[in-house]
């Protein structure tokens, strides 16, 4: 067997074994440290400079030296290598402190406040507790980029809220479903910061690239929101005086003042800085940590309790993301040097594609990975197997990088494995079936390709602000 086809049966016994329900981060260290063992060995290296030694010694001294040698491999060197260069990543740094920033937003008891302002101000909109639903699941999920506990926190305060106003199930479950993937490609996005750590694309440009086509998305759904409003009533009742109270327009604005208005100046600082050129993307999660530790205080959240909780759920996370890169980065090295790289790379340019036909087969790969796999894996596992062919395609890695956040979309909204689904059924009412929330996310699936298709047709959604503020 030649060492590329042991590097196709490295790919594919790890696709066996995450189907097998083995942790992802630790298959990958401990198949990118076997195999790579077998690629990286080297008998003269195993016993140079410890013949003499297990020459001159005798028992244990002896056997001592020969285990030494059986450990002189080059992979335990790429190991200790690769862990270093994540650890030293700057652009990984940004990680934790805009994790800490959303998981200490998410306690801070904002969102309560938000959707009850914007359901008020948006009373006369058709749909418009579904409107204000999709506003603060969006701007919520800018500030967090927590698909999870988006879609669970407003499946506590949004969904019950809904149903009451007679809303269809299945509609109001859609909304919020939708509403909360939108943290992971509106900036400022964790994972376009994983993205651009894997690929080595500018961060910065891949923030202002992913603003217009993240606008573009959240307005879709909300043309379809207010649309289906109009032209089906049932599904999205206007609501009654009791339901949602007249309010003088001073007391509106106050509220607008003390609920909208901090989240938003927060998460515009943050991407501000970043898109001005004020402040690295380190240095402006450092401000967005900061800025809601002060929200929190303001609103007399902070305990130290929920103080806790963040930093652990920061570290697990964290930690999680750090040691995938690790096994990527390692399981990679080796693929690549057994020749598994190139095989790909030969078999796709043998198909004599297109440019465009390349993207719809990537897209369609990535889509089909967002079943059993979370965005993190997809993008930090198997998005580099692309990146070599995007220069042979003559495929900007900037253009693909946006692309494949919107895609990431549909990893948590298309059955079977809908994950922001099942998050939702698991805090949901009784009433309200799986099959209903499937159904109601069908809709901005489709919104979802709707918008790829726009993009690559009007690729100056995503050029535009990059080369406006950086040149081309």
């Amino acid at each position: 067997m030649t060492d590329p086809q042991i590097a196709l049966v490295m790919l594919g016994l790890f696709i066996v074994l995450v189907f097998a329900g083995f942790p992802i981060a630790f298959t990958l260290m401990a198949m990118g440290i076997g195999f790579g063992y077998y690629a990286y060995y080297d008998e003269g290296r195993m016993f140079r400079g410890l013949n003499r030694l297990a020459e001159e010694a005798g028992g244990l001294e002896r056997f001592q030296a020969t285990l030494d040698g059986y450990f002189n491999n080059n992979v335990f060197d790429l190991f200790i290598n690769q862990t270093y260069t994540v650890m030293a990543n700057e652009v990984l740094t940004a990680v934790p402190l805009f994790l800490f920033m959303g998981y200490v937003v998410e306690r801070a008891n904002i969102v309560d406040r938000l959707f009850s302002t914007l359901n008020i101000a948006s009373k006369n909109v058709p749909g418009s507790m579904g409107v204000a639903a999709l506003v603060t699941c969006a701007l919520f999920a800018t500030a967090t980029g927590i698909v999870g506990a988006v879609v669970t926190l407003m499946g506590l305060l949004a969904l019950p809220a809904m149903l009451r106003a007679r809303y269809d199930r299945s509609f109001a479950s859609g909304i919020i479903c939708a509403g909360g993937t939108l943290g992971i490609l509106i900036p400022p996005s964790i994972m376009l910061i994983v993205y651009a750590a894997a690929s080595g694309t500018s961060i910065v440009r891949l923030y202002a690239g992913a603003l217009l086509p993240g606008f573009l998305l959240a307005g879709l759904y909300m043309v379809y929101i207010v649309s289906r409003a109009v032209l089906q009533p049932s599904v999205a009742p206007k609501p009654t005086r009791d339901e949602v109270p007249d309010m003088p327009l001073g007391e509106l604005l106050w509220l607008l003042l003390t609920s909208f208005l901090p989240l938003a100046l927060l998460i515009l600082a943050v991407l501000g800085s970043i898109l001005g050129g004020l402040a690295t993307p380190t240095e402006a999660a450092s401000i967005g940590a900061l800025g809601g530790l002060v929200l929190a205080v303001a609103y007399r959240a902070l305990t130290f309790q929920r103080l806790r909780e963040s930093v652990y759920l920061t570290v697990r996370t964290t930690a999680m993301v750090c040691w995938l890169f690790v096994g990527s980065y390692i399981f990679s090295s080796v693929f690549s040097y057994l020749g598994g790289e190139h095989l790909i790379s030969e078999f796709v340019t043998g198909l004599d594609l297109t440019p465009l036909q390349f993207l719809i087969l990537a897209q369609i790969i990535i889509f089909l990975l967002g079943w059993p796999l979370e965005w993190s894996e997809i993008i930090i596992i198997f998005v580099p197997i692309f990146l070599p062919l995007l220069a042979i395609f003559e495929v900007d890695p900037l253009f693909f990088g946006i692309l494949v956040a919107l895609n990431l979309q549909t990893s948590f909204l298309t059955p079977p494995m809908a994950m922001s689904a099942y998050y939702l059924k698991g805090i949901a009412p009784p009433e309200v079936r799986l099959v209903e929330i499937f159904k109601g996310v069908m809709p901005f699936l489709g919104m979802v390709f709707l918008a790829m298709v726009l993009l690559y047709n009007f690729p100056s959604l995503v050029y535009a602000l990059p080369n406006y503020f950086y040149g081309n």
